[in-house]
């Protein structure tokens, strides 16, 4: 039996710029493009509601390879590195809260069958979540 591709794909995004796409890029890094923009920008909304600023980027990657499910190619893994500035600071079940609602809010990420693990970096500290 033969191995299965295995296809990696990693961006960089930041908010408060537009959307990059660099010209190398492909159908899968313009996806993980949208998931890391739309985390950023679904922050941002809960974050005016609770009367804060935020600033930051995001990193996207997955991974392409067959399911084992259904024999496809697909992404089978996806994560978002979100390393942001709040101000002003919140206090943990606050930032909890946030955080929670920028996961929950963007639709790209709850469309992916390979739900994105988020990794969060808020003022300089890792978020253990």
């Amino acid at each position: 039996m033969t191995t299965p591709k295995r296809l990696e794909y990693s961006v960089s995004e930041r908010s408060g710029t537009p959307a990059s796409a660099e010209p190398d890029w492909t159908a899968e890094h313009l996806l993980l493009s949208g998931l890391a923009r739309c985390s950023l920008s679904s922050l941002e909304y809960y974050a005016k509601r609770v009367n804060v600023q935020v600033s930051g980027s995001a990193d996207a990657n997955g991974v392409v390879t067959r399911r084992d499910s259904d024999g496809r190619y697909a992404f089978v893994e996806t994560r978002v590195a979100l390393n942001v500035d709040v101000r002003p600071p919140l206090e943990s079940e606050e930032l909890t809260k946030l955080l929670d609602s920028a996961e929950y809010g963007c639709f790209i990420g709850a469309s992916l069958t390979a739900k994105p693990a988020y990794e969060w970096r808020v003022n300089g500290e890792s978020i253990s979540r």
